[in-house]
């Protein structure tokens, strides 16, 4: 990790779970980490769960990922305040409980495609100006699921617009590689994709369903994380999957 330190890390979605657990694994690794989230007083407790020395390597910024001009407005001021992006954690999502053939959905439906495709797209664009400009290298992650690549099945149960979402970000992290080459740098992307993880992101419902299922724990997704940032220069992990031993999903 030693040629990421003191070099700026972005996580979006980093008020909890895997966000909050990628912002402390970065930070105690040596690196300047800035997490976005609408829960900006989480973010900021989390010096409190970081070796001393990483204390004020951790930085919060209010951003509803949302809001494009939010998004562009909060990479501003890092880039000001802490200096070029080095690697972006793409790491918010969301999901809601519902069908895709119920009424009076569409702000959950639209919800879940602006954070989960649109948010993962604009932030990605905003990092990469910043990448580009200043060597042209980074590593930009987007933390995707199992369900980017298959539709679990759980009975009785609808997981509506959100497998269509992941599978946008599978094709999206070729889509990336590919436009990183053409524009003629050195970034790499890497895709994560996690089967159940025990975050707030899985509702009540589900997680009565899957009771005695095991899990992920986030701490899980940052350690791969980490282990990516590790590769040489020349080495891109593409695709990463990952899955509690036992899963069925």
């Amino acid at each position: 990790m030693e040629r990421w330190h003191n070099r700026v890390a972005v996580v979006t979605g980093a008020s909890a779970g895997i966000g909050a657990a990628c912002v402390k694994y970065l930070a105690n690794n040596g690196m300047i980490v800035v997490g976005l989230a609408r829960r900006k007083e989480r973010i900021e407790a989390l010096r409190e769960q970081v070796e001393a020395t990483a204390r004020d390597r951790v930085h919060a910024i209010q951003c509803d990922l949302r809001d494009q001009q939010q998004i562009i407005d909060a990479f501003k001021v890092i880039v000001a305040e802490y200096g070029p992006v080095a690697v972006l954690v793409n790491n918010a999502g969301t999901v809601r409980v519902t069908n895709l053939v119920d009424d009076n959905n569409q702000q959950d439906i639209q919800d879940v495609i602006d954070t989960n495709i649109v948010g993962v797209v604009n932030c990605t664009r905003e990092s990469f100006r910043s990448m580009k400009a200043h060597g042209g290298v980074g590593h930009v992650f987007l933390i995707n699921s199992i369900s980017g690549h298959y539709v679990p099945n759980i009975p009785n149960t609808s997981f509506n617009i959100y497998p269509s979402t992941k599978y946008a970000v599978t094709a999206m992290t070729e889509v990336y590689r590919r436009e990183f080459l053409m524009l003629d740098t050195k970034v790499k992307v890497t895709s994560i994709s996690p089967g159940a993880v025990d975050t707030e992101i899985i509702a009540s419902e589900i997680r009565e369903l899957l009771a005695n299922a095991p899990f992920l724990q986030p701490e899980d997704v940052a350690d791969a994380l980490i282990y990516c940032l590790q590769t040489p220069p020349h080495v891109q992990i593409h695709e990463l999957t990952i899955k509690p031993i036992g899963e069925l999903l």
